[in-house]
């Protein structure tokens, strides 16, 4: 009885569900193995997919939140307005400017017999102006406005879709520059330790203490702002928290028994780092990257606020929380917003809780050793 129970508690997953534990995990290679083990955890998963799901859906937004036609037939003749710009003369307008898809004289002669254009399911790109809108703005939600517009005349919609894309590729970024600077000098401090690490430690202190806030002030105020600036300035600061963990596994890990056998083989300080201490040093670099993200999407959002970050028109869920704070009234602005925020980071979280519970091995070992409990 006591076997059977004790191979009962074994199937049981940590949060309490009776799936199937790992047939043969033991012989799963170890990237495998951390992947199944992630995977297990239900809402770190559904949470990277949802993720991904949505990143996606932005990176198509084009498609499906914009103010011209995916296809347009006039007069015998297809268009496609998307990937080359049309003059109004081209749909029998008086004018050779780019025709406005809004204009209801345009959606007229598409209209005629024979005639037909496909327009997306949200008909606004993030920063459309509807000139031919009679309302005031901000206007509220409804049907032409999903959610509804800003104090410009804006899709909130729109702009929420474009900017959520604009605040993940600028934390990728961000995360992916930070991530190497972090590794390279925790590596370098942790593995040759001694005077490199002292000198290395004393030379970050003294660069962690500069005001990182009066310096975006500073230079947003001599250059023009910019994503580059911003990814510029924030990288010369977001590796420093992360080589600190990286320095104290190459700290730990450089007195090692593969490493030692390594350097009796006559491998290079260099190849040593590369191909043995790193791979295994790896795991709170791993662990920290959704926070990282989450981190870099707040500080683009808190700098966007402060009218600190990108230049208009590029859309910035910090712009909207600072409009939805301009204009009180307009409720769906900022609950929109907030929303959007809220979720990201959400997701973010969950995502890297479950990647630290399925690279701790100790965690691992204690959800076997307690069955689940």
């Amino acid at each position: 009885m006591n076997r059977a129970a004790s191979s009962e508690s074994s199937r049981r997953e940590p949060n309490g569900s009776d799936a199937q534990p790992l047939r043969g995990e033991a012989s799963v290679p170890p990237g495998r193995r951390v992947w199944l083990r992630f995977k297990r955890n239900r809402l770190g998963y559904w949470s990277l997919v949802v993720f991904i799901a949505a990143f996606v859906i932005s990176l198509a937004g084009p498609l499906w939140s914009n103010d011209k036609p995916l296809v347009v037939r006039y007069q015998g003749h297809m268009y496609f307005p998307l990937v080359k710009t049309y003059a109004e003369t081209t749909f029998g307008g008086d004018f050779p400017t780019p025709a406005d898809y809004l204009d209801p004289f345009v959606r007229d002669r598409f209209s005629a017999p024979g005639n037909f254009a496909i327009y997306p399911p949200n008909h606004y790109y993030y920063d459309t102006l509807n000139y031919f809108s009679k309302g005031s703005n901000p206007a509220p939600p409804s049907r032409e406005n999903w959610l509804g517009t800003d104090d410009r005349g804006r899709d909130v919609f729109a702009r929420l879709v474009y900017g959520f894309r604009v605040s993940v590729l600028f934390a990728l970024v961000l995360t992916v520059i930070g991530t190497i600077l972090g590794v390279v000098a925790g590596a370098v401090q942790g593995y040759f330790g001694g005077r490199i690490d002292i000198t290395g430690q004393r030379l970050i202190e003294i660069w962690s203490a500069l005001p990182e806030l009066y310096l975006l002030i500073i230079f947003a105020s001599i250059f023009e702002p910019s994503l580059i600036l911003l990814i510029i300035l924030l990288s010369l600061f977001g590796w420093i928290g992360l080589s600190d963990y990286v320095r104290a596994e190459f700290l730990r890990n450089r007195t090692q028994d593969y490493v030692r056998a390594a350097r009796a083989m006559g491998l290079s300080n260099w190849q040593i780092i590369w191909r043995h201490v790193l791979p295994n040093s790896l795991t709170p670099v791993i662990t920290f990257l959704p926070f990282r993200m989450s981190g870099a999407i707040l500080a683009l959002t808190s700098l966007d606020f402060l009218g600190l970050g990108v230049p208009s028109p590029t859309p910035s869920l910090g712009e909207l929380l600072a409009q939805g704070k301009a204009n009180l009234d307009a409720w769906w602005i900022s609950l929109s917003t907030f929303g959007v925020l809220v979720a990201t980071l959400l997701l973010l979280t969950f995502m890297g809780d479950a990647l630290r519970n399925a690279l701790d091995t100790r965690i691992a070992d204690a959800v076997k050793a307690g069955g689940g409990q």
